[in-house]
């Protein structure tokens, strides 16, 4: 399926507070849009809107030509939306793999298909010797790469990442790049990420859009944005922003 994820307007509103301010962007099939700016510029809650978590204001959010704004999150889910968490929610109590069965199973698989569909994306996201480890065991780089395994385990079109490398050494990063770079070729799906890692999201993803205050600021390449006057004085901070300008 070759949808386009579209979001067109979209406000929300928190007791008059607007934490997002007619945004629109736009993902497609097999690309990766960073999603970037300061804390508290709506991030989040851009994904949390796109993934039902809170209502829109105004604005629409639509799939191909299906509106899924308005739909709870277990019917966007099952739509072919999936999404990490900033703070991992694993079972912790369950292993690797009985976690990553769980958003199988929840799709429609058969209890055999959900362990073949969870043991092949352990093994891709280079986790299979942890794989009857208890989550609660495993380190942070692994419990990330787990959430990412779950959520690619419901067959989504689209994957949306809520800061998947907060936490990650240098090493676990670099092989939190290498697995999401296959992902769009591999799986002919879309991903959006926030992250405030700058080399990681230079390197990863194919154009950005950054917001600030609930407002979008700018979008385009990296190397458009990273030299926009209004990217360095809201997000980037002067000595960063010059020194990535420069570069």
């Amino acid at each position: 399926m070759n949808a386009t994820l579209t979001v067109a307007g979209a406000t929300v509103e928190f007791s008059g507070l607007r934490a997002l301010d007619n945004v629109s962007l736009s993902l497609a099939p097999r690309e990766i849009v960073g999603l970037i700016g300061p804390n508290g510029s709506g991030k989040t809650t851009l994904i949390n809107a796109i993934t039902g978590q809170v209502p829109l204001a105004s604005g629409s959010i639509t799939l191909g030509e299906r509106t899924i704004s308005g739909l709870t999150p277990r019917q966007i889910a099952l739509g072919g939306i999936s999404r990490s968490f900033q703070i991992v929610r694993l079972f912790n109590n369950m292993t690797v793999v009985e976690n990553v069965e769980t958003a199988a199973i929840a799709r429609g698989d058969s209890l055999r298909d959900a362990r073949r569909k969870a043991e092949r994306l352990i093994e891709e996201l280079k986790l299979g010797a942890r794989a009857h480890d208890l989550a609660a065991a495993l380190n942070h780089g692994d419990k990330r790469r787990v959430e990412i395994a779950r959520a690619l385990a419901a067959d989504p079109q689209f994957l949306l990442l809520d800061e998947p490398a907060a936490g990650m050494n240098d090493a676990e990063t670099e092989r939190l790049l290498h697995a999401l770079t296959i992902l769009p070729a591999q799986r002919g799906l879309g991903i959006m990420i926030i992250d405030h890692d700058m080399a990681l999201i230079m390197r990863l993803c194919h154009r950005l859009h950054v917001l600030a205050s609930g407002k979008t600021i700018a979008a385009g390449s990296g190397d458009d944005v990273r030299r926009h006057p209004e990217v360095i004085k809201a997000y980037l901070g002067s000595a960063e922003a010059e020194a990535h300008a420069a570069s």
